[in-house]
C-alpha cells in the first residue's frame, strides 16, 4: 500500500484553500481510501474556551478533499460537497482527530458511475475525537465526485 507525503500534501491544501492554513489542520495520514487529519485545539478556541463549531465542521470536511486526492484520478475528476450535517456532542478541549476510509469496491463504484454519467454520489459519517478518543462531533457528509469532460 502506498503510503503518501503527508507534509507535501498538507501544504497542498493550505495553497488550495489558504483557510486552512490558519486553522492549523495538517494531514497525520494518508494511502489510498484511508485518510487521518488533525486540528490542533489552537488556535482554534471559542470565546468559552472550548474548540469553536465552525473548526469541528472544517475538519469534518476537508478529508474528502484529502481522501480524493489519494484514491482518485484528479486529472479526470474533482470532488464537490453536496451536503455535511453536523451534531456535536461534547466540548472539544484538545486536539481533533478524524479519519475517513473508503474501499477499493467503493471507490471503482464512484469512479464507473462518474464515467458513466459525468458525476457520481457518494457519502459517510465522519467521527472527530478528542486526544483520549471520545467522540466530540459525529457528521454526515454527501459528496459528488464529477468528471472534467462532465462541462
Amino acid at each position: 500500500m502506498r503510503e503518501w507525503d503527508v507534509e507535501k500534501i498538507t501544504q497542498g491544501n493550505w495553497e488550495t484553500i489558504p483557510f486552512l492554513e490558519h486553522t492549523g489542520v495538517v494531514v497525520d495520514h494518508a494511502e489510498r481510501g484511508f485518510v487521518r487529519l488533525r486540528m490542533p485545539f489552537e488556535p482554534n478556541v471559542n470565546h468559552v474556551g472550548m474548540m469553536y463549531a465552525g473548526a469541528l465542521f472544517t475538519l469534518a470536511e476537508v478529508p474528502g478533499g484529502t481522501i480524493f486526492l489519494t484514491t482518485f484520478d484528479v486529472k479526470r475528476y474533482y470532488p464537490i460537497v453536496k451536503d455535511l450535517k453536523i451534531r456535536f456532542r461534547r466540548p472539544a478541549m484538545t486536539d481533533i482527530t478524524v479519519e475517513v476510509r473508503m474501499s477499493d469496491e467503493e471507490a471503482e463504484r464512484i469512479s464507473a458511475e462518474a464515467d458513466a454519467n459525468g458525476k457520481a454520489d457518494y457519502s459517510w459519517e465522519c467521527e472527530l475525537k478528542d486526544a483520549s478518543g471520545e467522540v466530540v462531533a459525529i457528521s454526515q457528509n454527501e459528496y459528488q465526485l464529477r468528471s472534467h469532460d462532465l462541462g
